[in-house]
């Protein structure tokens, strides 16, 4: 077994899964192979399997340490399923610098455990007093674009918070 392929059930083990549960775990996970439309089929070496019961606990169980990660810094993180907001209130350089230092950790920690960040998906939305000099913020050396809006699960967050973007 690949040693990328170790890190999930080292993670579990670490959470106290042992025994005949990881056995019957990492029998689940290895070996395993996907195929595309426009690829050919090669051996999963990290992840956990789409659409199985148990994929959403062990990807919870997997991503955890993240989450104490950006706590750490004060970052608030919510998810869903492999989405991730980050929230928190800057109100000074300090606070500017923290965040960027949370982001630098969140890049570190996904490439530790072989997990894309998709930069391009990535925005900052800046809620209340509008800053005349946004900073800018930087994912692996990209610059996050600032917004005015973004859509999140159908709903979209204004900078004001206005429902205005909801009425017909």
């Amino acid at each position: 077994m690949l040693y990328h392929t170790k890190k999930l059930f080292i993670r579990l083990h670490s959470y106290g899964i042992q025994g005949e549960l990881l056995e019957w775990l990492e029998r689940l996970y290895t070996g395993r192979t996907h195929c595309t439309k426009v690829s050919d089929e090669t051996d999963m070496v990290s992840g956990v399997i789409q659409g199985s019961v148990i994929g959403p606990l062990i990807f919870l169980v997997f991503i955890n340490e993240l989450i104490e990660i950006l706590d750490s810094y004060g970052i608030k993180v919510k998810f869903f399923a492999d989405d991730a907001k980050l929230y928190v209130k800057v109100v000074n350089s300090v606070d500017t610098a923290v965040l960027q230092a949370a982001l630098n950790a969140l890049y570190v920690w996904a490439d530790k455990w072989q997990l894309t960040v998709a930069v391009d998906k990535c925005c900052v939305l800046h809620i209340g007093k509008a800053d005349k000099t946004p900073t800018v913020y930087l994912i692996k050396n990209v610059a996050l674009p600032a917004v005015l809006s973004c859509r999140d699960l159908g709903i979209t967050i204004t900078h004001d918070l206005s429902p205005s973007m909801h009425y017909y």
